[in-house]
């Protein structure tokens, strides 16, 4: 396995000609126009693992936004609600087509109420996750070996899971469920940035 970081963008022709690339990101918390987006790591499922640390305030990061937005290559998240705010509300750019495999284990693995990360890929991957370093400082000018390590561990599983979980789903006859899922939740992000992160706009009340 390596990590390769990248200073403000993705270099030129990295992650070229793929059909599908993890994605996750890093930030100084989880609140959508508080907190600064940081970090954004990427895989492509064969062991590597790229990782961004962006320039802030400029966010110039031209190959990455390229990437979010391409509609030939899926991005696969856990959780992609929030990762795909945060894109939109930093990078200017709606992040799609995607796969969440949160959304998917809560359709497939209903025989379970424990749909994180680290439960899912331990389950599904057999790899055990650690998150020492997921409340660290983000926005450090030098992300530590620790951070690199944990920032890629988030990634570098993602393929294999999905894979897992389409057989779930295929089984479940909840394949067509989750993809509709998946093409609306770009859209639920919208939502969040807009003020509705707490509502449920499909209820009745």
């Amino acid at each position: 396995m390596a990590i390769f970081l990248h200073d403000g963008d993705l270099p030129d022709g990295a992650l070229a000609g793929v059909a599908a690339v993890a994605v996750d990101s890093e930030a100084m918390g989880l609140r959508i126009g508080r907190d600064p987006l940081c970090v954004v790591q990427l895989s492509d499922g064969q062991g590597d693992a790229h990782v961004v640390q962006l320039r802030r305030p400029a966010y110039d990061a031209p190959n990455l936004k390229r990437l979010l937005a391409d509609p030939a290559v899926t991005k696969i998240f856990h959780f992609g609600r929030f990762d795909i705010g945060m894109f939109h509300r930093y990078l200017g750019v709606l992040t799609g087509p995607v796969y969440c495999t949160k959304i998917a284990s809560k359709l497939a693995r209903t025989y379970t109420d424990r749909h994180g990360l680290k439960d899912v890929v331990k389950e599904l991957a057999g790899v055990d996750l650690s998150k020492a370093q997921q409340s660290s400082d983000w926005g450090t000018a030098k992300l530590s070996d620790e951070q690199l390590a944990y920032a890629a561990s988030d990634v570098l599983h993602l393929h294999a899971v999905r894979a897992r979980l389409d057989e779930m789903l295929a089984r479940e006859g909840r394949d067509a469920l989750a993809r509709a899922c998946f093409s609306f939740l770009p859209h639920r992000a919208l939502l969040d940035e807009a003020g509705w992160e707490d509502v449920d706009i499909f209820a009745h009340s």
